[in-house]
């Protein structure tokens, strides 16, 4: 053999493993935008995770997953979604309410968008209709202020005695109260129940808000859903025990920390949901075709160890449609 050929032929066996590489797919890349800290919906990310593997995706493998947490630090969104904007990733899974995924929306027209919201996405802006998104985004839609009275209800049959209950909400998330409040004060007035307004947007106006149930000797509690107050739900509950205020709140985690009582969207649920579209999205299904998922699993969850701190009976008629009863 000649010595050209010989070096041409051994130049062109190293460059093949080169060029075999180079044909290789990149592996998607999915950016998690959420507007808490990275603990406060663990398990549901964990959910979230499951619901990929089972579309064929697992991170580390075939798939990377890349998280920006705005800390309760709302204004940070926008910059967080630009980033991930950046970064030219596949998709974006927005976590923490409405305001995580207009972050998302706004910095984005192109990359597909999957979000989880607790109020009307076509209201927000973030969808054309349930049934044909029409954009770049899809994702869940779960209930909550449309389940505020069936929670109050609940609520009154665990404390009989409760005439006046103290509403927790948080001013900054402007949307998220006025829904709230919108369902819940027609109920509470069909119950003969008197409720109080109070604001908190930080940890020292949680506790000024206890101080106040305990000043004006209020009943019971009601705390909103917010993703702030998720956050803080170790604080929430901590102080109701030791202020022996009854509580109710929207998801279960509260009651698993300690909580009286949740009723709720089952957020598990939503964000497995979630993981189902962005696993179809990366096998090349487009968002305006997949529906918006009308959330329709909720679960009653009792701390009856919280509820015999507080000297409460449970009735065996809450006991028998609660979907877990911790002892």
């Amino acid at each position: 053999m000649r010595r050209r050929e010989f070096i041409v032929g051994v130049a062109a066996t190293a460059a093949a493993p080169r060029a075999a590489r180079a044909q290789q797919p990149a592996i998607p890349v999915i950016g998690v935008l959420m507007a808490t800290s990275p603990d406060v919906f663990a398990d549901e990310l964990r959910a979230f995770h499951h619901a990929l593997k089972e579309t064929g995706y697992v991170e580390g493998d075939n798939v990377t997953i890349v998280y920006r947490w705005a800390e309760n630090q709302i204004d940070r969104l926008p910059a967080l979604a630009a980033d991930l904007v950046r970064r030219k990733v596949a998709v974006i899974a927005t976590v923490g309410g409405p305001p995580s995924a207009l972050a998302a929306k706004a910095a984005t027209t192109t990359i597909p968008i999957v979000f989880v919201v607790n109020e009307d996405p076509v209201s927000l802006g973030l969808v054309g209709s349930l049934a044909r998104p029409a954009g770049n985004l899809t994702g869940v839609n779960f209930f909550t202020g449309e389940v505020a009275a069936k929670r109050l209800e609940l609520l009154r049959e665990l404390v009989p005695g409760a005439a006046r209950v103290a509403v927790l909400v948080d001013p900054a998330n402007a949307a998220s109260t006025e829904s709230t409040l919108r369902h819940l004060e027609p109920a509470a007035h069909a119950m003969g129940l008197q409720i109080q307004v109070l604001n908190a947007s930080t940890s020292w106006e949680i506790d000024a808000a206890f101080a106040t149930i305990v000043r004006e000797r209020l009943d019971a509690l009601f705390v909103s859903p917010n993703p702030f107050f998720s956050s803080r739900r170790m604080q929430l509950t901590h102080l109701a025990s030791r202020h022996a205020v009854p509580a109710t709140y929207a998801l279960r985690g509260y009651a698993e920390a300690g909580g009286l009582m949740s009723y709720g969207t089952s957020l598990r649920d939503a964000y497995r949901q979630i993981g189902v579209y962005a696993g179809r999205i990366l096998k090349g299904a487009k968002p305006a075709d997949l529906p918006v998922v009308q959330a329709s699993k909720f679960e009653l969850v009792i701390n009856a160890q919280t509820a015999r701190m507080l000297g409460l009976t449970v009735s065996q008629s809450l006991l028998s449609i609660a979907d877990e009863v911790i002892e």
